[in-house]
Parts: structure tokens; C-alpha cells; sequence
């Protein structure tokens, strides 16, 4: 490049400085770009040349110095002018409403409270001291009052300027911003030190690519994106600190500009340069914070980030300095968390459940616990390979976990919390309701009950027999199937559609219109898809799946009940323990008589639920689809039709053949596992634009 005059160079030196800012601005705090990401990477270099050029007029808050200067020993001390405080914790509404009641107490009796909600990140806080406008000391929180220098590093954060905008550009703003008084106040004098306070994070995909790299190099993983945010902001070395792409926001000022509320903060932090989380809100009440918390605990999946709660502070800043500071906590703010996903408690006791299949599935008794939002009570220990694996004790202190509404799963066992008083437990030889001698296959780890009669079998194939994905007969739960077993009503399933009014009307907390909608209800179910009637026949391996690619391939029950070993594994999919489970279900002659008597009580079997879609309308063919979480504004099965409807397939588990995961709310493991496999996840608004 041709040497400029000295004058001309550093004039251009200060224009692509502040149009690289200007840039970075737009960017980061306003989430728009004027220019590509190609064109200002060339204004980078144009001044990264120039700088060589003229090393003189390389000053700290050039972008070029981002990354820069030679790796530290150790971090130096540095004490905060004003202290950064912590929050207390508020896990439900009654909570809230408890802090409101106390504070108030403290103030005068007029005063009506509103608040600023933030949502509370999952990362580290930082304090950035501004002198003349450029950024000369980051630090970290420490414990309040000392914490350590670290302004090499968050030089290294894009989303942090290293010069605040200029004072006509931030004036300009205030005022756009009807801050008008704020604005004037700046005219008349601005000041030579600004002190702001953030949040510096790592985002979820950054998450799982460091810890994926760690991994292939045999380092060890960090548990959560807090400690990488932390790790990574105090490397001694900058260089490293830039290769984890960290964010940031701003959500504190420190010193009168005069701002009345803890709002119009965010708006001069805004107008200064910072980028701030433009998903905070004012809250006019408490009611409001109730209804922005529910918002954000169903929608935290879909940020790129991990959120923990909510910040709520109260807005009128002469009301909050007034409340002032229990310990290390300001009284004016509370952290309101979201329910905890994991938390400990005692196994009171662990007895066996029995399946519809005659399954046997040991449950842990636990002492009751709130975890995610709900108080539980049992958690499924799976089989006894489980328990082994796990270690657990009648009597542990155990962490359990809850994944969207399924069981509870007891994670880990805390064994130096152990008396002595604990006991193993023995898996019983005999099924627990009717005491017919249990067997194992030897390839297997599950134990089962061989009695087909066996009362505890009998109910859950009832309960899944009436089931959403089968017979789907509203109104008939497991409750009132209990109450006409114990009452004789009915023997099996098939009675169901002979049951007249006149028969359940007599049972107590009854009515004549409850016991003549219920006789409708189930009336009204007579006539059902074969993939459908297949699942609800309970056949040994046959899942949603599996049932319609039967109904699809056969076309008819009798074509099924006609096919060989053969001819079953002909089936895709299909493979031979399944099609050895569908050919003995269908020799078995209680099975079909159970068959001829669901014909005989007039329930009618139509074709497949759905025919494959048209050539015209398979946007989705070939595309594999999991379900994970509760959706909002379609149901799980309406989702799934609308899948195979545009020739697309539905799997329960997720593997590399899966091509999307749909997420919805309270996600379970296979939102991580689609994490760790690197599938494509889509929330759900996504997928219904998908489906049109």
C-alpha cells in the first residue's frame, strides 16, 4: 500500500475507526448491518494496514486492539468504586408476594410499586470502567467489593465497545427516546467516567462446539455455559479468550445522569453503545411479573442462550436506593428463578410396578419434592441393571431429575450423605399382585409377569386400550376404569361398548348426565383406523409406528392375521423379534377371541388412518421427525398426522437418521441428545410453517 502523508493517514486512521464503531453499533445493539460482514472485515484490514503503517496513532480503543498484547502472569486486584451486590432467590409467586409485603413495609404507605424485568443469564458478571469515553478497566465481580482486572480479555467481546458513541450521537438518541431532561443535563456537562455493569456469556452452540473440541483432545468438559463464560474470561492469555465468541449485555449504570427509573438505565446504556436484552420489560405490577415469568419458562428453549429466571428490580430509583441492602443483596431486586429442573431427596422406599406387557419396573418412594414447577413423589428406577448402575439404596440421599411431564429419573446417588441404615433392594421372584413366578429371557435386563390374567396387567391394558393414540375415548380414565373393574362392570375392553346408562348411573358421585355422556363417548368410538385398533391391542414391540406401517403394508386385520414370519419382516422396519411378537400375538386364541367379541360388540375397523401423501404434497418425504416436549398450539398425534400426511416420518428416538427435532415445552433428553448428535432442532413456530 502507498504510504500516506502522516496528516492524511491519521484523519483516515479516525474515520474508519468510527465507521467500524458505527458498524459494531448497528450490529450488536441495534441486531440490524448496513454492510456484509465481507465489506467491514475490509475496513478492518484498510485500518489494521494503516496502524502498521503508523504505529503512532494505534490507540486502546482502535478496533484492532481486540485481541492484543502478551499473555499475564496473573490478573491484578481491582477495587469496585461502588459494590457489585448479589440477589436473593425467589422460586415461586408466593415468594414474590412475600418480597413485595416486606419491602413495602419499608417505605411510605402511598407508594405503588412497579418493576423492570430482566431475564436473568446464565453467565458472569463484569463491571467496565470508561475513562474520556474509552474503555480502561473490565473486572469481574470477585466478592463484591475486590475483583480481578481482566480488560485484556473483554476487549476480546465484540459486543462490548471499546468507546462509547459519540456525546451528539448519544444526545441525539436520549432524545429520540423522550429522555429530553437526560439529554440536557449531558449537554451541560458530560462526564469523564462512565461505570457500566454486565453480563458476559457463551451461547449454547459455542457451548457444545468448545466442550465437543475439549473432548477430541482429552480435557475435560465444563459442566455448564456459566463456568465456560468464567473459564474463558480469565485465560491469562487474550488470544484464547477470542476464540470462545463470547456476549454480552448491559444491564446496570452506575452514577446520577438523572434517570428516575431503573428503565430509562437501559435506555442511556442503549444510547451509549452497549448492547442490551431487548426482551426486558416493565411490569406496571406483580400480576404482570407473574405473567412475563410463565412466558419465558415456556420459551427459555428458544433463546441462544441459557436463561435461569428473571431479574425483577423496582423501577422508581428513589424507591429502590430507599429500600437499600440487607447483607449482600439490594432489597429493591429479587432473582425470581424458574422451578428447578434437579433437586435431592430421600428413597423412602423402592417397590415393582407391573405393565400391560407384564412388565416389571422397579419405582423409587420418594420423600415429596418439588422439581420443575411440581411435586413428585416417584421416580422410575427403569430395571434392575439400573439400580445397579446407579447404586441406590432404600434410604439414599438421591438428585432427581424431571424432563418435560414424564416420571421422574433419579440421577445420581450421593453416597457419603449414607447413616448405614440404608438397605439393598432385591428384585422379587414373584409378580406382586398375583404371585405367578417372574421370568427373564437371558438377553434381556427386563423381568415380566406371565400371567395374561393378572389384575395389575388387566388394568393397564385397559388404560391403554382407552388411550389417546388407540381408542381415544374421552372421559374414561384410569380412575373410573378402576371403579368398573372393582364394581364387576367389565371384564375386559370389549365390555366397554355393551355399557348401558342404567349401569353406571347407580355408582356413587355419578350423575344421569355424566353416565349418559360416557355411555356416548365410548359409543362413538366404535368405528377406528387399523393403525390405530393395532395399538390399542397392546402387541408386545408395536408403537404408533410400527402399527401404521403394518396397517399401510397389509391394508386389512385379516391380511395381518394370515401373514407368516416371512412375510412380516417384509414389512420396513420390521425386524424379527418385532414380527415374532405380531405372529404369536396373533396365534394366541385368547387374543382372538377377545378379537371376535370387539366384532361382535359392533366396533368396525376402517383403513389405515392415513393413505400416503400425494406425490404433489410431499414436501416432507423421506424426512425423519422427533417430538420432544408439550406443544402449545397442536397436539402431539394432530402433529403427527400432519408429518406422514406430507410424506415425512416420525421416529421416538433420536439417531443420526433424524433430520429435524421439534421442541417444544419442558423438553426431555432427546432435545440433548439431538444437541450432542448436532441435529437440526426447530422450535415450534418453525415447524408449522414447515406443515403449510
Amino acid at each position: 500500500m502507498k504510504l500516506m502523508e502522516r496528516e492524511e493517514a491519521k484523519k483516515r486512521i479516525e474515520k474508519l475507526k468510527k465507521e467500524i464503531n458505527h458498524h459494531r453499533y448497528l450490529y450488536h445493539v441495534l441486531d440490524r448491518q448496513e454492510i456484509s460482514d465481507a465489506a467491514l472485515d475490509s475496513l478492518k484490514k484498510e485500518l489494521f494496514d494503516l496502524e502498521q503503517q503508523y504505529p503512532e496513532f494505534i490507540t486502546p480503543d482502535s478496533p484492532t486492539q481486540r485481541v492484543g498484547g502478551e499473555p499475564l502472569e496473573k490478573f491484578e486486584k481491582y477495587r469496585h468504586s461502588v459494590p457489585m451486590l448479589s440477589f436473593n432467590d425467589a422460586f415461586s409467586e408466593d415468594d414474590m408476594k412475600d418480597w413485595e409485603e416486606r419491602i413495602l413495609k419499608l417505605l411510605p404507605k402511598d407508594s405503588k410499586l412497579n418493576y423492570y424485568c430482566e431475564l436473568k443469564i446464565d453467565g458472569l458478571a463484569i463491571e467496565m470502567v470508561y475513562e474520556n469515553e474509552i474503555l480502561s478497566v473490565g473486572s469481574t465481580r470477585g466478592n463484591g467489593k475486590i475483583g480481578e482486572n481482566i480488560t485484556q480479555n473483554l476487549k476480546t467481546v465484540e459486543a462490548i465497545p471499546l468507546k462509547l458513541r459519540e456525546k451528539e450521537e448519544v444526545i441525539l438518541e436520549l432524545k429520540k427516546e423522550n429522555l429530553g431532561e437526560i439529554a440536557k443535563n449531558l449537554e451541560k456537562k458530560w462526564p469523564e467516567n462512565f461505570v457500566v455493569r454486565g453480563e458476559v456469556f457463551i451461547g449454547k452452540k459455542e457451548f457444545e462446539k468448545v466442550n465437543k473440541e475439549r473432548k477430541k483432545k482429552g480435557e475435560s468438559i465444563f459442566a455448564n455455559p456459566r463456568n465456560m463464560a468464567a473459564g474463558s474470561v480469565r485465560q491469562l492469555d487474550p488470544k484464547i479468550t477470542a476464540l470462545r465468541k463470547l456476549d454480552s449485555y448491559a444491564y446496570e449504570l452506575i452514577g446520577d445522569l438523572g434517570q428516575k427509573t431503573h428503565e430509562e438505565k437501559h435506555k442511556i446504556l442503549k444510547a451509549l453503545g452497549f448492547k442490551t436484552n431487548p426482551h426486558n420489560k416493565f411490569c406496571k405490577n406483580l400480576f404482570e411479573v407473574f405473567e412475563f415469568h410463565k412466558i419465558w419458562r415456556k420459551k427459555r428453549e428458544t433463546l441462544s442462550y441459557e436463561i435461569d429466571g428473571l431479574v425483577v428490580i423496582t423501577n422508581q430509583n428513589d424507591l429502590f436506593e430507599k429500600l437499600g441492602v440487607v447483607g449482600k443483596a439490594p432489597r429493591g431486586a429479587i432473582a425470581y428463578k424458574f422451578p428447578l429442573r434437579e433437586s435431592t431427596t430421600l428413597v423412602e422406599d423402592i417397590r415393582v410396578q407391573v405393565g400391560r406387557t407384564g412388565a416389571i419396573t422397579p419405582v423409587a418412594y420418594l420423600k415429596p419434592v418439588e422439581v420443575g414447577g411440581v411435586t413428585i413423589s416417584r421416580a422410575t428406577l427403569h430395571n434392575i441393571d439400573e439400580i445397579k448402575r446407579l447404586g441406590v439404596k432404600i434410604g439414599d440421599t438421591v438428585i432427581v431429575g424431571r424432563a418435560g411431564d414424564v416420571i421422574p429419573d433419579i440421577l445420581k446417588v450421593l453416597p457419603h450423605l449414607r447413616s448405614g441404615n440404608e438397605k439393598e433392594f432385591k428384585m422379587p421372584k414373584t409378580c406382586p399382585v398375583c404371585k405367578t413366578k417372574l421370568y427373564k429371557k437371558p438377553e434381556e435386563v427386563i423381568w415380566y409377569c406371565p400371567n395374561k390374567k393378572c389384575k395389575a396387567r388387566k388394568r393397564e391394558n385397559f388404560y391403554h386400550f382407552v388411550s389417546e393414540s388407540a381408542f381415544d375415548i374421552v372421559g374414561l380414565g384410569p380412575k373410573i376404569i378402576d371403579r368398573f373393574l372393582d364394581e364387576g362392570l367389565i371384564q375386559d375392553p370389549a365390555d366397554l361398548f355393551t355399557l348401558k346408562e342404567g349401569d353406571i348411573k347407580p355408582l356413587e358421585r355419578f350423575a344421569e348426565k355424566s353416565a349418559e355422556n360416557l355411555v356416548k363417548a365410548i359409543q362413538s368410538k366404535k368405528e377406528i383406523p387399523l393403525d390405530r385398533f393395532l395399538f390399542a391391542m397392546g402387541i408386545r414391540h408395536v408403537g404408533e409406528e410400527t402399527a401404521i406401517s403394518l396397517a399401510e403394508y397389509f391394508g386389512s386385520l385379516g391380511n395381518i392375521k394370515k401373514a407368516n414370519l416371512e412375510k412380516l419382516q417384509e414389512v420396513p422396519d420390521i425386524g424379527p423379534e418385532v414380527s415374532s411378537s405380531i405372529y404369536h400375538w396373533f396365534l394366541d386364541k385368547d387374543n382372538l377371541k377377545f378379537l371376535e367379541k370387539l366384532k361382535k360388540v359392533g366396533v368396525k375397523i376402517k383403513g389405515p388412518a392415513l393413505a400416503k401423501a400425494s406425490a404433489g404434497r410431499q414436501k416432507l418425504k423421506e424426512k425423519v421427525f422427533v417430538l420432544t416436549g408439550e406443544l402449545l398450539s397442536i397436539s402431539r398425534n394432530e402433529a403427527k398426522e400432519k408429518i406422514r400426511e406430507l410424506g415425512g416420518d416420525i421416529s421416538e428416538s433420536v439417531s443420526k437418521n433424524t433430520d429435524f427435532v421439534v421442541l417444544g415445552k419442558n423438553p426431555g433428553s432427546k432435545y440433548e441428545r439431538a444437541k450432542r448428535l448436532s441435529i437440526k432442532i426447530i422450535n415450534e413456530d418453525e415447524f408449522l410453517k414447515m406443515l403449510k
